[in-house]
């Protein structure tokens, strides 16, 4: 059988929001983790679908942020060009490794225009990833920052190419916005003058704190949610609780912080994170929440 057309894309890391390293990729494209130091991958794998794709394993490299590995089996040296040409305009000339191959293998109707129209921009939000595109078959995986990029993405792709190509959205989106949050505030409270939503100087410093680790974030909105213990009357906890949440959002917009990033919510105590019973667990209550969005 003829084989069909493929080619495979590998993502560095694109910036130092990702946490972890994770292989990419999967059968039937045996590919390492970028960047990493393993033993070569072997250079063709056959396909054990029914397709009958030949896609070249690209080698383990060392990456440097946004760099991108290209293998594969292409039918003529225009194809791979024109492929080429769009990665180093997307990515930088010396960001491209080149490890395409030009073989005899069948190509869908406008197939290298396709998958052009795939090699853009928004590709670079993409960290520690694989785009595989195997005949009519896309392929994409790999970190991204937020749900709406990781669906925006899959979105655009099926949106630029006709009905007959299908999108496997393997893309997952990172725990770094709200890790960095929770780095940030260390588990400690943002206090309050006793029964008001005046900030204390120790709760200020904090906040300003919050301020540094949310100018780096690319979400769309972050949840301020303010809570309280359960002594007093609920509906005035809930109004405190929203007033605390209010104060911090209005000192951080002070600090620079868009105020249309910033979503404040109060809801008193009905979400209890420890007893109301002691002491302890009623100051644990009395809190502010940082939440990341999308």
């Amino acid at each position: 059988m003829r084989s069909i057309v493929a080619l495979c894309f590998l993502f560095g890391a694109v910036s130092a929001h990702a946490q972890t390293v994770n292989p990419v990729g999967g059968d039937p494209v045996k590919t390492t983790p970028l960047p990493a130091v393993a033993a070569p991958a072997s250079p063709a794998l056959q396909n054990p679908n029914a397709t009958g794709a030949i896609v070249s394993a690209p080698a383990t490299a060392n990456t440097v942020p946004g760099q991108v590995v290209a293998g594969g089996t292409v039918p003529d040296e225009a194809t791979k060009a024109a492929v080429l040409a769009r990665l180093r305009d997307t990515y930088g000339a010396s960001n491209v490794v080149d490890q395409i191959e030009i073989g005899d293998v069948a190509t869908p109707p406008n197939w290298g225009a396709n998958v052009q129209k795939l090699i853009n921009p928004q590709l670079k939000q993409i960290s520690k990833g694989q785009l595989r595109i195997d005949g009519t078959a896309i392929d994409v995986k790999g970190e991204v920052r937020n749900e709406a990029q990781r669906q925006q993405i899959a979105s655009d792709m099926a949106n630029s190419l006709n009905p007959t190509y299908t999108i496997k959205n393997g893309l997952r989106v990172t725990a770094s916005e709200q890790g960095l949050l929770d780095r940030a505030l260390a588990n400690r409270t943002i206090e309050f003058e006793t029964g008001s939503a005046t900030l204390t100087p120790q709760g200020r410093t904090i906040l300003d704190q919050m301020a540094a680790a949310l100018v780096k974030m690319t979400t769309r909105t972050v949840e301020v949610i303010g809570h309280t213990d359960n002594a007093g009357n609920r509906s005035s906890n809930v109004a405190l609780s929203q007033a605390r949440a209010d104060a911090v959002k209005g000192y951080l917009v002070a600090k620079g912080i868009s105020p249309q990033t910033l979503n404040t919510t109060g809801v008193g105590p009905d979400q209890p994170i420890a007893s109301n019973d002691t002491n302890d667990g009623r100051a644990r209550n009395r809190r502010i929440e940082f939440r990341a969005g999308q």
